[in-house]
């Protein structure tokens, strides 16, 4: 058996999820995969970058049509085994691919769109979800995103509703749910540093590792 593990993360949008992912990667030396799944799933397939980026963490539709017009090439050189499929179930399904094939080489840690279900027959998973309270998550998006708290505020209900939608519609199960996951935490609680070593404690634990 291998000795690869994956931690896959979902978090609402300022709870300090992605960071809070990095800082534990970068603690038990792991790989770490938020955006740059975009950049793999782009190059595995020879779909455009921004074709991915339209649908990022959004629920089914389909996208073709409405990017005819964009100023970018749908397409890279490469073949194109999806190009008569470009929907954003398609682009899950080489997103899935990707993360599949990421998690059967290393240890790594996902951000995110539905890793945890996609990975949902591998038994070395720790599947956690990062929230925070209102007032620390409009902190947050001011700080890293420089913008009003009034745009944070109406940011983080849309973000929220658009990563609820997408990861059910997938899924079949229930974002942010307690059910759904191995450890619910409020980063509000310990703070971010803090927050990282009490997850790390925890995955070592149910992983079984030293």
């Amino acid at each position: 058996m291998s000795d690869n593990y994956i931690i896959n993360i979902g978090r609402q949008l300022g709870s300090g999820g992605k960071t809070i992912g990095e800082k534990l990667a970068a603690r038990l030396g792991i790989s770490f995969y938020d955006k740059e799944l975009i950049r793999l799933a782009s190059k595995e397939s020879g779909l455009c970058k921004e074709l991915f980026e339209k649908a990022d963490e959004k629920p089914s539709q389909t996208i073709a049509g409405g990017l005819f017009g964009a100023r970018f090439s749908l397409f890279t050189d490469s073949s194109l085994p999806y190009a008569n499929c470009l929907s954003n179930d398609a682009l899950f399904k080489i997103q899935s691919d990707v993360i599949r094939k990421l998690a059967a080489e290393k240890s790594s840690l996902f951000v995110g769109r539905c890793a945890d279900y996609i990975l949902r027959e591998n038994p070395r998973c720790a599947n956690i979800f990062i929230t925070a309270s209102m007032e620390d998550r409009i902190k947050r998006l001011c700080q890293t995103e420089h913008i009003s708290k009034e745009a944070a505020e109406s940011l983080i209900p849309k973000t929220d509703k658009r990563r609820s939608e997408y990861y059910n519609y997938y899924s079949y199960k229930t974002w942010g749910a307690a059910s759904t996951y191995h450890l619910c935490v409020d980063s509000s609680v310990l703070g971010i540093d803090e927050t990282v070593l009490f997850i790390e404690e925890f995955v070592r634990r149910k992983l079984g590792m030293k």
